[in-house]
């Protein structure tokens, strides 16, 4: 409800704004032009209706700039020339039948649209001229000696045109303000230079050269037009390009990479749900070896062209990940809506006949795929992928041609041996038993505790897997730590705090080798971070953090402070729930640190029992 309000709210301020404006800007062309139109003499006429069809052409010869390509035109040229030659007032006599002529001509437009372009120009040329004349410049011939002027109006007709443009976007869409200043501020600057120079060469042909000066100035421009046009075509080839595979005819994967965090970023903001779906051709390496791999490149190809095919006219766009792995972007759909999508692909491609399909074990094309949906805690992009490389390593499991959702718990999720897991991180652990035994028995201890939590919380199997395995591994980054700090008995300095806390982003460097254990990073990367955004790497707040990273917290604090450590004093259990509720809200989150509370108050009673 709060979401719908906001959006009702910026309409709102929207429609005012675009009230205001229009106002603003008829008010202002009223009050300079005059009603200029009545004393305009014969002569004036033909140059009002020589610059009106100026305007009007360069207007026609519109093009784009790379890389968002923003649309400019060369009109502001003639404006700013008006400006310089014969005054404010006349300039303003250009635009209003030229605004009419398009009105009329470009019914497309909402003819609101048109009234706002129409003030922003009224707006923009009235304080160009102001500037113009407050600075010193003379409406005429051009003031070689003193061109301060005109590079004043210049600005002044920039910056107006910035911030109404800017506003106008920042109360109908979300982040305008930073849209503008990368898309339209940073491309459009050099092209505002260029309108400068035109509208001075301008303002000299017509001066000197009346009508003749005027055709030359319009050749150049439009010639300058097809310029930039022709180099934003060659633009947009070079990046479709760069973003497509060949082979398949499907983005690649950069463009896969860049699109997804603009997508997380797009859900994140919005809210709005956000799938991905990882494809595996099955058994594409047998097809490669009996056929060879011409022919396993025509395979690629086929499943490229079905996937175009499919996602066509839809949302979801399709992506070559690598080798015989293929993505699917799904911004708008649930995981269910995503896995039904997918499963319907698979039957399709089941019934899609190609040459040489009896080798695969099913007699048919298939394909494995695992489907994984955003969920907010995610601070990585690279969280969802492994989410949806899980699924997929689950279909897999399940005989192939099948596709599986994350975290269903279903099939092989509940076949997980989590004791072989924990076999291969201890092995690794084994190390703290040279270099520091107390960090060994630590991770063991944690890792009991998040074993008895799970329950408590209700974990399902995969959940349960990752959090006692990350409950284990979350130090593992402390082997890079040098023996003399992590072994020092004194207070630590600064620098040395500092090496200290670099053990999180070892440790991930450290998991990420072996792809199995992926999932944890979050364990290892995150149990330093602060419910109130206070602590490290990230800074991360609240539900930004991960519900089981928030309660590794808890456990982690707890038995550092009850445990005998090199560089802080041992706790008593009262003494550190005391300590736990104090920072509840502010170090730990509240609700997770009452339940670990109520348990070790539990666990602790019964041991005095016993």
């Amino acid at each position: 409800m709060n979401f719908i309000r906001n959006l009702i709210h910026k309409a709102d301020r929207s429609i005012m704004y675009v009230v205001l404006l229009s106002c603003a800007g008829i008010g202002i062309f009223l009050y300079m032009n005059k009603l200029s139109y009545l004393h305009l003499s014969t002569r004036e006429w033909v140059m009002v209706y020589t610059m009106l069809g100026a305007a009007l052409i360069l207007d026609y010869f519109t093009f784009q700039i790379p890389p968002k390509g923003n649309q400019q035109s060369m009109d502001s040229s003639v404006y700013l020339a008006c400006i310089f030659m014969f005054g404010g007032a006349f300039s303003l006599s250009v635009l209003l039948p030229v605004s009419l002529i398009l009105l009329i001509k470009d019914r497309k437009l909402a003819w609101w649209k048109h009234i706002v372009n129409f003030s922003i120009y009224s707006l923009m040329i009235a304080g160009a001229a102001s500037i113009f004349t407050w600075t010193g410049g003379v409406p005429g011939a051009l003031d070689g000696y003193n061109l301060f002027p005109y590079f004043a109006a210049l600005a002044a007709y920039f910056i107006i045109n910035t911030i109404t443009l800017g506003l106008f976007f920042h109360f109908s869409t979300k982040d305008a303000l930073q849209q503008m200043k990368r898309a339209f501020v940073t491309e459009s600057l050099l092209v505002y230079l260029c309108t400068l120079i035109l509208a001075l060469v301008l303002t000299i042909l017509v001066i000197h050269n009346g009508v003749l000066g005027l055709l030359l100035y319009l050749s150049l421009s439009i010639l300058l037009s097809h310029a930039f046009k022709q180099l934003f075509l060659m633009y947009q080839s070079i990046e479709e390009k760069a973003n497509t595979d060949q082979r398949t005819g499907l983005f690649n994967h950069s463009h896969f990479e860049n699109m997804l965090e603009n997508e997380l970023a797009s859900a994140r903001a919005a809210g709005t749900p956000l799938s991905l779906g990882l494809i595996d051709i099955d058994d594409f390496k047998k097809y490669n070896d009996r056929f060879g791999h011409l022919q396993g490149d025509s395979l690629l190809a086929l499943l490229g062209d079905f996937l175009n095919r499919k996602t066509e006219g839809t949302q979801v766009t399709a992506f070559r990940y690598g080798g015989e792995e293929f993505t699917l972007l799904m911004p708008g759909m649930e995981l269910d809506e995503a896995y039904t999508f997918m499963n319907k692909l698979r039957k399709q491609l089941n019934d899609t006949p190609f040459e040489g399909v009896e080798v695969f074990p099913h007699g048919c094309l298939s394909f494995s795929a695992g489907v994984a949906r955003y969920q907010v805690d995610m601070y990585n992009k690279s969280q969802l992928v492994d989410q949806a490389d899980k699924a997929l390593y689950y279909a897999k499991k399940q005989g192939k041609n099948n596709v599986h959702r994350y975290g269903s718990n279903d099939g092989m999720e509940h076949e997980i041996d989590l004791v072989q897991d924990v076999r291969d991180i201890e092995q690794q652990l084994n190390l703290f038993r040279y270099k520091d035994i107390d960090t060994f028995k630590h991770s063991k201890r944690v890792y009991k505790y998040a074993l008895d939590l799970s329950e408590l919380l209700e974990l399902d199997n995969a959940e349960k897997r990752k959090f006692v395995l990350g409950a284990l591994i979350h130090d593992i980054g402390k082997l890079e730590i040098p023996w003399s700090i992590l072994n020092k008995k004194e207070k630590l300095t600064a620098e040395e705090w500092e090496t200290i806390k670099g053990h999180v982003t070892w440790g991930k460097k450290m998991v990420m080798t072996n792809e199995r254990f992926n999932d944890l990073i979050p364990y290892i990367e995150l149990h330093h971070e602060r419910f109130d955004g206070k602590g490290y790497p990230y800074g991360l707040r609240d539900r930004e953090i991960p519900r089981l990273c928030r309660m590794l917290t808890v456990i982690d604090s707890f038995d550092a402070m009850t445990t005998e450590r090199p560089y802080q004093k041992t706790k008593t259990v009262d003494e550190a729930i005391n300590e736990l509720r104090a920072c509840a809200g502010s170090q730990f989150d509240p609700e997770l640190a009452e339940l670990f509370i109520r348990y070790i108050q539990k666990k602790t009673a019964q041991q005095l029992l016993s």
